[in-house]
């Protein structure tokens, strides 16, 4: 069978940045399991996805534009110290941060005695990445992982609906 809309899929991947360096990798853990066409993944990697099966390796970059998006200057901000009141700033921080748009999540990138830097980018954002890619199985999704939208486990999905 091969990979489209409504089947399930269950693969292995690692993914790398532009230098080579690894990101994230299921081949030491449990394969990945999804429902192929839910948007589960980054669009060009779904995309690149369709029409492989069971047994196929490939690999395939995705341009930053595809993956996370550009970098966007404006989305990094410094922000006064006395903003954080009820804790105690740390580097490295993910925070909600209040928006014109919405909440958003934002990183706390540097910290001085006059300045919070956050970022709002998402931390791979004006990145290319390269996906290496094995294909452990495909088969047809159920009826009640379509209507929900996910796969479900042997026994059920393990939540209530």
């Amino acid at each position: 069978m091969k990979i489209a809309d409504k089947t399930v899929v269950k693969m292995h991947y690692s993914v790398l940045d532009g230098e080579g360096n690894l990101i994230d990798s299921s081949y030491d853990a449990e394969p990945l399991e999804f429902l192929h066409g839910t948007n589960f993944l980054l669009e060009g990697l779904e995309n690149a996805l369709n029409d492989h099966k069971a047994g196929d390796t490939f690999e395939v970059t995705i341009a930053s534009d595809d993956a996370y998006g550009p970098r966007v200057d404006a989305l990094v901000q410094q922000v006064p110290p006395e903003m954080f009141t009820d804790f105690e700033v740390e580097v490295g921080m993910q925070l909600r941060a209040g928006t014109d748009e919405g909440d958003q999540t934002v990183i706390v990138v540097d910290k001085t005695d006059e300045f919070i830097t956050v970022d709002g980018n998402h931390p791979l954002a004006g990145i290319d990445l390269k996906f290496d890619v094995e294909i452990l199985d495909v088969r047809a999704a159920t009826a009640d992982e379509i209507t929900h939208g996910h796969v479900h486990a042997a026994g059920g999905c393990g939540h209530a609906h």
